[in-house]
């Protein structure tokens, strides 16, 4: 059985393959790393990335803290019946969390994040998932990137991408804007064990998730990088970027976690992009390419068979 000082060796090992691989592919600038402590327990590895030929700004953290149950886990333990957490007990969290802000528009931002955590108590919990957000949509990219993700839960059970698809489609939403973030991916939370899935047999998948970022991204990287853009094009990704910066300030459940649990405020907000913007009303013009991105921005909808 994993315990959590393999896993979060695991986790380290992601960390490096996935620095190494877009380093590779943006063929200029390199991660540059900070490892920090945390006061209450525990501490991380963040590598960041800036002004690469490919990638403006990316970061790729990977972080391991413990300590007492973060006081939102007892304030939801409050309202279950089943409720055994007292303020005695602890935790302990640990995880790797990836966004990478590219300079050409026509690149995607993507996020992945997997995460492992277990309380005194007993109770353990795997997390994650991967989502891509496009400044500007396109349905062949859209296609591939949920067809490789469909391919990972698959092979662990025919329910997960359905389920998680639906998830995410769900937890990246920004209800004030009525939009989708982008066009979703896979998420879920709290993945232990069931009678179909062993905790074992779930532990795998989370790892083939994690395995499946870099050669995910790195093709839609290599497929778009050289793309030609103009400054109206440049203009359309700032202000997705505001949108992008709107959810997790607002929505992230990450963001909140790392914030009620005192972790570092510069890892914390890696995520943000160097850059974003927000204009007074703007509308981009009927038809146009903008446009039709914010049209496809919505739930539930079949990017599976946008390629054919």
């Amino acid at each position: 059985m994993e315990t959590k000082e393999n896993i979060s060796l695991w986790l380290m090992s992601l960390q490096d393959t996935i620095c190494r691989s877009l380093e590779e592919a943006d063929g200029k600038s390199v991660f540059k790393e900070d490892r920090w402590k945390r006061e209450e327990g525990g501490g991380g590895r963040s590598r960041i990335i800036t002004e690469g030929a490919v990638i403006e700004k990316g970061g790729v953290n990977y972080s391991a803290v413990h300590g007492p149950v973060p006081a939102f886990l007892l304030r939801e333990a409050g309202h279950s019946p089943n409720n055994s957490l007292s303020d005695k007990d602890t935790f302990y969290a640990t995880g790797v969390s990836i966004v990478i802000h590219p300079q050409n528009p026509m690149v995607p931002i993507i996020h992945m994040n997997v995460r492992y955590f277990e309380m005194s108590n007993g109770v353990k919990w795997l997390g994650g998932g991967i989502d891509l957000t496009p400044h500007y949509v396109q349905d062949e990219d859209a296609a591939f990137f949920h067809t490789s993700l469909k391919a990972v839960c698959d092979k662990h059970h025919p329910d997960y991408y359905p389920k998680f698809k639906k998830w995410a489609d769900d937890y990246f939403f920004i209800p004030h804007r009525k939009e989708t973030r982008g066009i979703g991916g896979i998420f879920f939370d709290r993945l232990a064990s069931s009678p179909e899935m062993s905790f074992e047999k779930n532990l795998d998948f989370w790892k083939d998730v994690g395995n499946t970022f870099a050669p995910t991204y790195v093709q839609l990287l290599a497929k778009n990088k050289d793309l030609d853009f103009s400054e109206n094009e440049k203009q359309w990704q700032l202000l997705r970027r505001g949108r992008y910066v709107e959810f997790n300030l607002v929505y992230d459940k990450g963001t909140r976690f790392g914030l009620e649990t005192n972790g570092r405020i510069e890892s914390i907000l890696m995520s943000l992009p160097k850059t974003a913007s927000w204009l007074y009303d703007y509308s981009p013009l009927p038809g146009s390419a903008e446009a039709r991105t914010l049209a496809k921005l919505v739930k539930e909808k079949d990017w599976l068979s946008c390629s054919s």
